[in-house]
Order: C-alpha cells, then structure tokens, then sequence
C-alpha cells in the first residue's frame, strides 16, 4: 500500500508538471526587449507585443487632417491578439487610448481614417504624439513620438556652401521649422550662422531664399508655407547685419520635389530650403 500511494503520488506530480508545462508554452509571449510605452504603462488584455521598435531621433507622419510629421523619440508597438474570439472591438480598442490620453490632460486631434486615431498630450514641458492604428483584424499598432529638438552635431561649413554654390549654383540645406509654421528651430541656427559667415567673407555675393514642402496636404497652403519659410530664413540673415538688397525669398510649395513623395524618406528630402546663387 505504501508502495502503491508512493507510485500515484508521483504520476500526480508527473501529470500536473506536464499540464502546466503545456499550458505554459502554449501561452504567448512579448518579443524580447519589449514593454509597454511608459505613457501606456498597460494594454489591452489577450494581446503580446510581436513587433517592437524604438529609434533615438525619427519622425512619424500622423494621420491628422491635414497630416503633420512629428519628429522627436520614436516607438512603434505592434500587438498580436492570439484568440480571435476574445477581440474587443476597434471601437473600444481606439476609445480606451483615448480616453487613457484625456485623464492626464491629452486631446484626441481629427484623423483621416476611422481606423486611426491621434493623440496628443503635454509631458514634463514636452509634446508627446501617440498613434493607434487597427488596419490590421487581430493587431493594434500604437506609434509614440516624444517630441524633441534634434541635437545637431555635424556643423555646416560656410566654405563647403561656397564650394557648391560656385559649382552647382545653389544647395539644399536641411533647415528645420515647427511643425505647419515658419518658426525656425533652434538647432538650425548654426546653419543660419554660415549662411551669414560666408555672405560677411563674399561682400558681392547674392543670394535668393527658396523654401519647399512635400506633397502632403493643400497644394495652395504649402505654397503658402514654403513662401513664408524662405522669408523667415531670409530675415534671419538679415538680422545678423547682411543687406536684405543682397537676398531676395520665393516659395514654391511642392512644385519642384527631388524625391518620391510616395516614401517617407522622400517627402523628408523633399522639405527643405534652397540657397540659390545669383
């Protein structure tokens, strides 16, 4: 008898171990180095995270009306519902986000999809952006940036500019702007400071201004835009003591694009401010 309890005790342990071990593999798991964005410290329950990105400096094109590109500290969480028959339903999927966004403050901004939705919220004196997209049945993909100037450690040489004006006859120059306005960031002014050295060492030397935009949103309000950019580049020159006889400003909106707007990376290239040699 001893012998016997001894023995079904120990397949009682064998069957339990096996279950729990079964139970244990078949339940999902978040990919490796993964969690939950810290403005979302939770999720939707049933669903792991199967895609996971997080970029230092990037930019994301929110689905706005019209879009707008945020740039700062970009995370991209994708999740993976296993069990179909647990879904919640997008509505309450995109409900939950922004009603977590409206508790501290945030606002849900118009978006251009009924299966996007935007949301904004100010953290710590900075802009934090959040994106939940359900395009997909059983995923959500929540995108995150946390807005931030870039630092700029690569500095423009008034004599590199001279060089390719004296060759080509003008240059792009990546010159950043607050989102839809014609405010100059901070971290472009050092661009802003060549222009000016190269224009103080070339007494005779004038230039024009020309700004463009991608191709995303009104054509007439981007032309409106990138015509207010160039002037803003071009005051800003002016202010540091050059004649604004020797600069003249143009806007040309998305008229004269020299990447495919299709792309992300395309339409980056494709915003910017030209110096032109006159």
């Amino acid at each position: 008898m001893k012998y016997a309890s001894a023995f079904t005790l120990f397949v009682t342990l064998i069957v339990t171990f096996l279950a729990n071990a079964t139970v244990s593999a078949q339940t999902p798991q978040d990919i490796k180095g993964s969690s939950d964005h810290p403005l979302f410290p939770n999720r939707m329950p049933g669903y792991t995270i199967v895609n996971y990105e997080k970029k230092g400096y990037d930019s994301f094109n929110f689905d706005t009306k019209p879009q707008q590109t945020i740039e700062g500290k970009r995370t991209t969480i994708r999740y993976h519902l296993q069990d179909q028959s647990q879904h919640p339903g997008n509505l309450a999927i995109h409900r939950n986000y922004e009603n977590a966004i409206k508790s501290i403050g945030g606002q849900r901004l118009p978006a251009n999809k009924d299966y996007f939705t935007v949301l904004k919220v100010t953290r710590n004196g900075a802009e934090v952006w959040a994106q939940v997209s359900t395009y997909y049945d059983q995923d959500y993909i929540l995108y995150i940036v946390e807005r931030e100037p870039m630092q700029q450690v690569i500095r423009a040489d008034s004599n590199a500019i001279a060089a390719a004006l004296d060759k080509e006859g003008f240059i792009p120059l990546d010159i950043h702007f607050a989102t839809g306005k014609a405010e100059i960031l901070e971290e472009s002014r050092l661009i802003i400071d060549e222009i000016v050295s190269l224009l103080k060492k070339r007494p005779n030397l004038r230039i024009g201004v020309e700004g463009h935009t991608d191709a995303t949103g009104d054509p007439v309000a981007n032309k409106t835009l990138s015509t207010a950019r160039a002037k803003a580049v071009a005051d800003a020159i002016a202010a540091q003591g050059i004649s604004p006889g020797r600069l003249d400003s143009k806007g040309f909106g998305q008229e004269r694009p020299i990447a495919d707007n299709r792309t992300e990376d395309g339409r980056a290239k494709n915003r910017r401010v030209e110096i032109v040699k006159r």
